[in-house]
């Protein structure tokens, strides 16, 4: 398990410490955070790593955590943490024949630039259909929607 040291600082009301790129780059990030467990100061906790803008991950540590740890703002614990596995959500992929369509209408790009959440939606609800019949017919309508400029897409 990865170990780092990191001094414990305020942002605003909340205590946290920066976690090293080093260790978060080896790590995925479906949406941005990572779900980590592990300990700080020998305490065990489950948390999520959130994403700063030109900065590195950050972990909040709240108060429990803090007098579990036996730490204080402005002190450097010992943290030791793996990615929780078990938090990260499944990935849908597309089937091919739901790509052919969109290529074969040229509505893959406009597909893409949907935000992923709405990607995987879409996938996740395409990936229940059995008959090629009714794949054909969902991936119609949202292709029919893709031309429309519309980019919060549902189906059934």
């Amino acid at each position: 398990m990865p170990k780092f040291k990191a001094t414990l600082y305020k942002t605003g009301i909340n205590t946290c410490a920066d976690v090293p790129d080093t260790i978060t780059r080896k790590m995925k990030s479906p949406k941005g955070r990572i779900h980590v467990k592990g300990t700080v100061n020998g305490f065990a906790f489950t948390k999520t790593l959130v994403p700063v803008k030109d900065n590195p991950y950050r972990l909040f540590v709240n108060a429990p955590t803090l007098k579990g740890a036996n730490a204080s703002v402005g002190e450097t614990a010992n943290f030791v943490i793996t990615q929780d596995l078990h938090k990260i959500k499944k990935q849908y992929t597309m089937s091919p024949v739901f790509r052919r369509q969109l290529q074969r209408h040229k509505v893959l790009k406009d597909f893409n630039a949907l935000t992923p959440a709405r990607q995987q939606d879409i996938l996740k609800y395409l990936s229940f259909v059995t008959r090629e019949e009714t794949l054909m017919k969902h991936a119609g309508k949202i292709i029919e929607k893709l031309k429309a400029g519309e980019k919060n897409i549902r189906i059934p």
